[in-house]
């Protein structure tokens, strides 16, 4: 027999985890799914519609920042949609949060040095000297530290950073251990550490793709 206070504790307990575990499963759904799938949480302008995500060759996730000014993020994805193979990346955040996808999702765009950094600074490059490269690996560019190259993301990137990364994830199949950002596998810029404190947020979420091992 199950006493009244322990089986409403037991209905407490199960809600959640039942509305979470379908929460989960919608997730992963809408974010395989082709078209110009809208995320609950982030704002996404499409400029190229989605396909099938098993096309892309993406195993990676390096995130960047760019001296762009505040509100540069639809003209240098416009530019990018216009050259796709320009020295860019896919992904486009706004100061505001908004994201534009600028190209389509099997484009390998010019991004990165070619994963030149050996020192082990930052992380073990062992496993990513001249092996995390722009052929395998999916870019997210976050606009407006001009002009002061230090100035961090705004709240707002930081909030939709986050949640665009695990979308990402999702779709392509990325465990959190291939989220990378630029200065951890480039020689970049010495005044600041590019994309470090958003990708070391984005790991410290654990986020696993459905399916994925851990």
């Amino acid at each position: 027999m199950i006493f009244p206070r322990l089986a409403l504790t037991v209905m407490l307990l199960a809600v959640p985890f039942g509305a979470q575990a379908q929460s989960d499963a919608e997730f992963a759904k809408l974010a395989k799914s082709a078209g110009q799938p809208q995320i609950p949480g982030l704002r996404i302008v499409y400029m190229a519609t989605l396909g099938d995500p098993a096309l892309a060759p993406w195993k990676n996730i390096i995130l960047h920042q760019t001296e762009g000014a505040p509100g540069a993020a639809k003209s240098l994805a416009e530019g990018q949609a216009k050259n796709p193979t320009k020295r860019g990346v896919t992904l486009w955040v706004e100061t505001d949060g908004t994201i534009y996808w600028s190209v389509p999702e099997t484009v390998i765009t010019t991004q990165g040095e070619g994963a030149d950094r050996n020192d082990n600074k930052y992380i073990d490059n062992s496993k990513t000297f001249r092996q995390v490269i722009k052929t395998n690996s999916i870019g997210i560019e976050f606009n407006g530290n001009a002009p002061d190259v230090r100035k961090p993301l705004t709240p707002e990137q930081f909030k939709a950073g986050l949640l665009l990364v695990k979308f990402i994830q999702e779709r392509y199949g990325i465990p959190p251990e291939r989220i990378y950002a630029h200065n951890w596998i480039d020689y970049k810029d010495a005044r600041y550490c590019e994309g470090c404190e958003l990708a070391e947020r984005a790991r410290a979420q654990a986020y696993r793709p459905t399916g994925a091992k851990p």
